[in-house]
């Protein structure tokens, strides 16, 4: 059995037979709004209440909203930061290379965890799939060489039926998860699902979900239970 690092989502280790693999790559993707960055927090807060070192690398949102966003949910990044568990950087793709950056700050604090927020911006200054297929292949080598177990958000574009922005990030990560609204009802507007996860034997449904003080919480069943 693979070593699983836990997501800091109970119910999603569930159904990923006790978490994500270690050192892989997921995809988290989803329309705007839909929870990438909050899901991404709870993930670095998990690892940050075991000890394990985290960067946080936003590539479109100023570090200071994204600190502001996660106090709402009681997750005081700051305190980690002094202790140098933490750090986070916004950083501008079209300057220098991203994964040369990332393995610096991985490696200057031993990093266990990463969130890269968000793939999408890094492909708008590329000029075609294969070289946002390649720089995230590179991506991808860089942080498993370095033992980081890494998230990577991408957008869906409104009615289209890829998985990301470009259609290209699904095909080159361990694993996907889609984030969206389903639109029924109060409490089950917004779910998750599992698309793909190598070596792994996970849950097929679509799970909806809800935020709350403390963070996503996926509901008991999915939908194909609660449609019956």
């Amino acid at each position: 059995m693979p070593l699983r690092v836990p997501t800091g989502l109970p119910k999603l280790d569930s159904l990923l037979e006790g978490g994500i693999m270690k050192n892989s790559m997921i995809l988290v993707t989803g329309g705007t709004g839909t929870g990438k960055t909050i899901l991404c927090l709870q993930f670095l807060w998990e690892g940050l209440q075991k000890g394990e070192p985290c960067v946080y690398l936003s590539l479109e949102e100023d570090p200071d909203d994204i600190k502001a966003d996660a106090r709402q949910f009681g997750w005081d990044l700051e305190k980690y930061e002094e202790k140098g568990l933490f750090r986070i950087m916004f950083h501008d793709p079209f300057e220098t290379d991203v994964s040369s950056v990332l393995v610096n700050q991985i490696e200057y604090i031993k990093a266990k965890r990463l969130v890269v927020d968000s793939m999408s911006m890094l492909g708008l200054y590329m000029k075609d799939q294969a070289t946002v297929r390649k720089q995230l292949g590179k991506l991808m080598k860089a942080v498993k060489n370095a033992e980081c177990t890494t998230l990577v958000t991408s957008e869906i574009v409104e009615e289209s039926k890829a998985l990301s922005r470009f259609g290209v990030e699904e095909f080159v990560v361990d694993g996907v998860i889609v984030l969206n609204y389903l639109g029924i009802g109060q409490e089950a507007n917004r779910s998750l699902q599992i698309r793909k996860m190598r070596r792994t034997n996970h849950g097929k449904d679509i799970y909806p979900f809800k935020m709350t003080s403390k963070g996503i919480e996926i509901m008991k069943e999915g939908m194909g239970d609660i449609l019956k």
